[in-house]
């Protein structure tokens, strides 16, 4: 896969626009810098691949805004080692910043297309460390739980209790909620067993999350 010259002077490019939009984490902006996009982006949509832009990818889904991603990166306050689950693999570029960034990926995808794409493609860029699951978001991945971070990349019509369960105490997750078109993206920061703070960050779009099915 080649990563050229020009492509690493349009990534600092796009850095730059999304700290001028107001990313200040450096860990998140180094991780963007890091990652290659074009990498994930489908052939026609390659000279695009530095745009601040979401594109579409297979399976009807979407390759995130890249400042959608650095801001949803710098939500979630990583530490080095966190471990996080992420909702939705879909190309796999968010997974691939979380990575970068220093957290313990663990990502699930219900689209068998993508999930079977990505667990042959990020081993062979470099990412071979995330772990990659084919099945239902709204479950979530207990058997692995508890997680630091939780990181949904579709739009949830409601947080998913088992996702919150599988939180640490302490721990955060941002997901966009609300149905329709737009969502609001909220941080869901889990205080006790019973008890979770929730802070919302303004509106967001999102392909929806799809629920209690996988597709075969």
């Amino acid at each position: 896969m080649l990563d050229t010259y020009r492509h690493k002077g349009l990534r600092k490019k796009l850095v730059e626009a999304i700290r001028l939009k107001g990313v200040t984490d450096e860990n998140v902006l180094s991780a963007i810098e890091k990652v290659p996009r074009h990498w994930f982006m489908d052939s026609s949509f390659l000279e695009f691949a530095y745009e601040d832009k979401a594109f579409p990818i297979a399976a009807g889904q979407t390759i995130s805004q890249p400042y959608t991603v650095a801001y949803m990166t710098e939500l979630l306050e990583l530490k080095k080692g966190d471990k996080v689950l992420e909702i939705g693999t879909g190309s796999g570029y968010q997974a691939c910043v979380l990575s970068a960034a220093g957290a313990k990926v663990f990502t699930i995808e219900r689209h068998k297309t993508l999930h079977e794409k990505s667990k042959i493609f990020l081993p062979a860029i470099g990412f071979g460390t995330i772990k990659q699951f084919y099945g239902d978001g709204y479950k979530g991945l207990p058997t692995y739980g508890p997680f630091d971070k939780i990181i949904v990349t579709c739009g949830a019509p409601y947080i998913p209790e088992n996702l919150v369960a599988q939180l640490k105490i302490g721990g955060k997750m941002v997901i966009p909620v609300g149905e329709g078109n737009t969502q609001v993206m909220q941080s869901v920061i889990r205080l006790s067993e019973t008890q979770t703070d929730i802070i919302d960050h303004g509106l967001f779009r999102f392909v929806p999350m799809l629920e209690n099915r996988n597709e075969k």
